[in-house]
């Protein structure tokens, strides 16, 4: 079988759509393929099955990349706002959590709705169970070989767009097809890890983790000069939560996050309160106890004493220096993670395509013409809070209009 078409888009994936339904608009004949048997299927499983589209505060101050400019030029052209607009003439519930953060009320099944609606008005078609096996380029285009259940097939486009994902979640047969298309083509891609991935604890704390597991609490975890101020969750084998997934992104081996387990406090109020405590003669697990679980006010209190060797010391021996030390022992404190939890159970992944080999505007490589990137497969990974979606919104739209603008010359 032969297929020619104006563009071929590897990945049905969220930017992979979106920038489908965009050059469709554009006038462009679009076919979709992906090795899945349905589309987005990472959306359907994100944000717990209620997919965070986007965000009500978008900067590019909320992405990592090598270029930190990259991503002002999309991120402007197509907004956050764009896309609730999108989502809002489908009909779709949706609901603002905290931090601004915008969640489909009932389930992200109606996000693919959507963005499966917007590809049929655009004409867009789709090839799903379908294996990328080569692409070469020709004078015309791009050819691609792929297997489909009813055999092999040639796709002859005049564009490609790669949207192929990152590396996380293997179990929905992540593979680092983009990657390895992109050296292909002579760009260069960065170093992948895991991002917004649990972390593995070692020593003391490992130890504690099989008791402390569902346990969570409200911190502010500082790592790489970033901070952020969300839960932490305790694991059987570490920690997790929107704190801990915020600081995987900027946590390297062998060094050190810290963990401020009063955060409400500042440092001086923090003193002020133990004193008072002091003052009263009261007991500092009972005081703890009105901001942690217990369970973990006794892993704590057994870690960290407030005197060595003293359970339950006396509040009014306690010297005053002591206290002070000790209230700078609640809000840094050092862990040495041994590891993340790996791809499996990262959402995203960081590194990848080197933006530097990409227009900012078009996302199109600078050396391959019709050749562009968009989504998690570039070196663009955004914080937890719809930032990832957001940019796959931008990046596809970006794409999709660059493929609609070339169709006219």
């Amino acid at each position: 079988m032969k297929t020619t078409v104006d563009c071929v888009i590897i990945g049905a994936g969220a930017a992979g759509m979106m920038c489908a339904a965009t050059a469709g608009y554009a006038g462009a004949s679009v076919l979709v393929v992906d090795h899945a048997p349905k589309a987005g299927a990472k959306i359907r499983i994100s944000g717990g099955g209620k997919a965070n589209f986007t965000n009500l505060n978008v900067t590019p101050e909320h992405y990592i990349c090598r270029n930190p400019h990259f991503v002002k030029s999309a991120l402007s052209r197509y907004r956050n706002q764009d896309f609730i607009e999108l989502v809002e003439r489908h009909g779709l519930a949706y609901e603002v959590r905290e931090g601004g953060k915008l969640f489909c009320k009932e389930q992200a099944s109606d996000l693919i709705q959507v963005l499966r609606t917007e590809c049929d008005w655009a004409g867009v078609a789709f090839s799903l169970k379908t294996k990328v096996l080569s692409v070469t380029q020709q004078e015309s285009g791009f050819a691609l070989q792929c297997l489909t259940a009813e055999g092999e097939r040639q796709i002859l486009a005049k564009q490609l767009v790669v949207a192929t994902g990152g590396l996380s979640f293997p179990k929905l047969k992540a593979t680092g097809l983009g990657y390895e298309l992109a050296k292909q083509f002579g760009l260069s891609v960065l170093p992948t890890r895991p991002g917004l991935v649990p972390l593995i604890l070692q020593g003391h704390w490992a130890a504690q983790c099989e008791q402390l597991a569902g346990v969570s609490l409200a911190v502010r975890i500082a790592v790489a000069d970033r901070a952020f101020e969300e839960a932490m969750l305790f694991t059987h084998h570490g920690i997790s939560g929107p704190a801990v997934l915020q600081a995987s992104n900027y946590w390297q081996k062998g060094k050190a996050i810290t963990i401020n387990l009063l955060p409400q406090f500042s440092t001086e109020a923090l003193v002020q309160a133990l004193l008072d405590l002091k003052q009263q003669n009261g007991r500092l697990a009972t005081w703890l106890g009105q901001f942690w679980p217990k369970r973990f006010v006794k892993a704590w209190l057994d870690f960290a004493p407030l005197i060595e060797g003293q359970t339950v010391p006396k509040m009014a021996e306690v010297k005053n220096e002591t206290l002070q030390a000790y209230a700078h022992r609640l809000q840094s404190w050092s862990l040495f993670p041994k590891e993340t939890a790996g791809y499996d159970k990262a959402e995203v992944t960081l590194g990848g395509v080197d933006t530097d080999e990409c227009s900012s505007q078009t996302m199109e490589a600078k050396k391959v013409s019709g050749l562009y990137f968009i989504g998690e497969v570039l070196d663009v990974t955004g914080h937890l809070g719809g930032h990832n979606f957001q940019w796959a919104w931008s990046s596809g739209v970006a794409a999709g209009l660059a493929v609609g603008q070339k169709l006219s010359f």
